[in-house]
């Protein structure tokens, strides 16, 4: 692996510069594979310094639009549920950059090797989650990049550039949280259309953003613990200024609770919880 950068922050600028999805996903799991093989050896890559671009590299299809003006899916037909797959990989895609931006940009925080080793993993999770989608596109007679998808994924990215609580409290502790809420109803959706490996795709990513999410609230809990700071407050606060709108139930409760973020913890930020409604009236 001669042509790896010497350091994990050079390794995911290298992938954030990276624009067509195949080849950034490859470079992906090679820069993941690098990282483990030298944790293994006993001879941990450096972290390094890294100078991740604003927005990463991105191929000239799909055309990125405003989500008010996305067209309306009908996930009942053949062409609404090509429109929710081509979603899907579209949030696995941006989901590879947030986990290797979350390496390069917040080198300057001094965090445990375990880190890096969690969001590591996860990019090269979501690389695999890219290709499995893609493929299914694939073997529908369709593609990524066939459809428009929406630009509001970034946003929370960079409206969190420089502040690593809000990252992990927006990113994986509500937004990869939700995926958590819908995908069930997305595989039973598949299920029932008899579109196998849609299934078998969207169960893998299933089980495995379960473990993206329970990072999101190690590390939050983490760095809340360390700077004796209120993790409910304080995720409550940075949900408020950085996530724009009520999130909203139905929850899964039991996976939630699984990767480790209680009730208490996301009711409070819906438009049904009495005390929000409340607050807003004041």
């Amino acid at each position: 692996m001669s042509d790896i950068p010497a350091t994990l922050a050079e390794c995911a600028v290298a992938v954030l510069t990276t624009a067509d999805g195949r080849e950034k996903t490859a470079l992906s799991h090679r820069m993941a594979a690098a990282w483990f093989a030298a944790r293994n050896a006993g001879t941990p890559m450096p972290i390094g310094r890294g100078n991740p671009p604003d927005f990463p590299a991105r191929p000239d299809k799909p055309e990125l639009l405003n989500p008010r003006d996305m067209p309306r899916r009908r996930p009942g037909s053949a062409a609404g549920r090509l429109a929710l797959l081509h979603a899907v990989a579209h949030i696995e895609l941006n989901a590879v950059d947030l986990h290797w931006d979350i390496v390069a940009r917040f080198c300057d925080v001094r965090m445990p090797l375990g880190f890096y080793d969690d969001w590591v993993k996860a990019a090269d999770e979501e690389s695999k989650h890219f290709n499995m989608v893609c493929d299914v596109l694939e073997s529908l007679g369709s593609h990524y990049g066939a459809l428009p998808a929406h630009a509001f994924m970034w946003r929370a990215a960079a409206d969190t550039r420089d502040d690593i609580l809000g990252r992990l409290a927006v990113v994986p502790m509500v937004l990869e949280a939700r995926g958590l809420d819908v995908t069930p109803g997305m595989i039973a959706l598949f299920e029932k259309a008899g579109v196998a490996n849609a299934v078998e795709a969207l169960r893998t990513i299933y089980a495995e953003e379960v473990g993206h999410v329970a990072y999101g609230s190690k590390w939050f809990h983490f760095l809340c613990g360390r700077d004796n700071i209120d993790p409910k407050d304080a995720f409550h606060d940075l949900v408020r200024r950085y996530f724009h709108g009520a999130l909203k139930p139905p929850f899964n409760e039991e996976k939630r609770a699984e990767a480790g973020i209680p009730p208490d913890f996301y009711w409070p930020l819906t438009d049904e919880h009495p005390a929000r409604n409340a607050a807003e009236r004041l």
